[in-house]
């Protein structure tokens, strides 16, 4: 497989997204608690073989908060702009507003398997869940990686959705071609895992600053077609109209949001809502087989699963107060779909299968 020679990001371009600075990383783990691990699954070359490969497909894991996720609890909400795709648990936080695990990201014949996986791990922390305790809902969202992968042989195991929670961490997150990103397309480019952040102030007060909010996204990037493509306003995809891949798709997009913003799960979704604003101006139409799926949660709050009283305090933050939040979530979902491109590397799949890395050099020449 080849190698992109430099491994760039939209900022080293001088693009600029919006108004709000990104956080230290630029990443969805510049909210504080927030880990994200890869495992990649990449062998074989050549001629399909079902159950042998060629393998482009992984799984990425995204931890949301430190601490104790089934007894301490986020609140969390949803979007879906266009439902052709699957997203295991997402009606129980759509119903309770509430998140209590990890998200995953896999290939789409590939959510049984990262479901029983995600299952074992939260039962092997919480011996009671199933039997005196409640039982969870895991959360996974997929995209289709079959031009490239051979997603029939189902490669992704529960023992890698374990590998992938046990090596999050916090920190730069890798881009591009890795964990569940491997197999994935964006506008007839290689796509894959892109992220980014925002750092949105709060309001100055009589005692003096308060720290600024961090908005954090990270995509599975695998949507839409060439002539679509715009960055920055520019008709990017009718330019570089050339290296299409040996067989396209529609795809689809799976997105996470994380806050330390004390939003509830109404404000969340909105946020949600927002995030695919963001896409639009990448050039995203959300056509008939895209599944397009936004998830977002806040750790500015932690909600008991067993409360010993009726009540619990928790803090809010006022609808007037959403704006500045709704951009950033658009901002640094569009920068985290760029970023997945512009990481990923020219891959060759199954049947040689040929998904190109979007060219860094006529970008730049593009872009000015």
């Amino acid at each position: 497989m080849k190698n992109h020679p430099i491994a760039k990001r939209l900022r080293d371009f001088g693009i600029r997204i919006g108004s709000f600075k990104p956080g230290p990383f630029n990443a969805i783990t510049d909210v504080a608690g927030v880990r994200v691990g890869h495992v990649t699954i990449d062998h074989g070359e050549g001629k399909l073989v079902i159950g042998e490969g060629p393998v482009r497909t992984g799984v990425t894991a995204i931890i949301p908060a430190d601490g104790d996720l089934w007894h301490q609890k986020l609140a969390a909400g949803s979007f879906i702009l266009n439902g052709t795709g699957e997203a295991t648990g997402l009606m129980w936080v759509q119903e309770s507003g509430i998140l209590e695990n990890p998200i995953l990201f896999t290939n789409t014949l590939s959510v049984s398997a990262a479901h029983i996986g995600l299952l074992e791990w939260m039962l092997e922390r919480y011996p009671a869940l199933g039997i005196t305790d409640d039982t969870p809902t895991p959360m996974v969202l997929e995209c289709d990686d079959s031009t490239l992968n051979d997603s029939r042989g189902m490669h992704v195991k529960p023992a890698h959705v374990k590998e992938a929670l046990a090596i999050a961490v916090s920190g730069p997150v890798a881009e591009g071609a890795v964990g569940a990103g491997a197999g994935m397309m964006t506008y007839d480019f290689k796509g894959g895992i892109g992220t980014s952040s925002r750092c949105v102030p709060q309001k100055k007060s009589a005692s003096g600053s308060s720290p600024d909010y961090k908005i954090g996204v990270i995509v599975n990037s695998n949507h839409g077609r060439r002539h679509n493509l715009r960055i920055k306003g520019h008709m990017v995809g009718e330019i570089i109209s050339d290296l299409m891949p040996t067989r396209g798709q529609e795809g689809s997009i799976t997105v996470v949001i994380a806050t330390d913003a004390p939003c509830d799960a109404r404000q969340l979704s909105r946020m949600a809502k927002r995030a695919m604003l963001g896409l639009a101006r990448t050039g995203g139409i959300a056509y008939h087989g895209s599944g397009d799926i936004a998830v977002a949660f806040s750790t500015g709050n932690r909600i008991p699963h067993y409360p010993d009283q009726a009540e619990y305090t928790a803090r809010a933050i006022s609808d007037f107060w959403m704006n500045d939040l709704f951009e950033a979530a658009a901002d640094a979902t569009e920068e985290a779909v760029l970023n997945a491109m512009l990481a990923a590397k020219t891959v060759i799949g199954r049947d040689g299968n040929t998904a190109h890395a979007l060219p860094h050099d006529r970008l730049a020449t593009i872009l000015g």
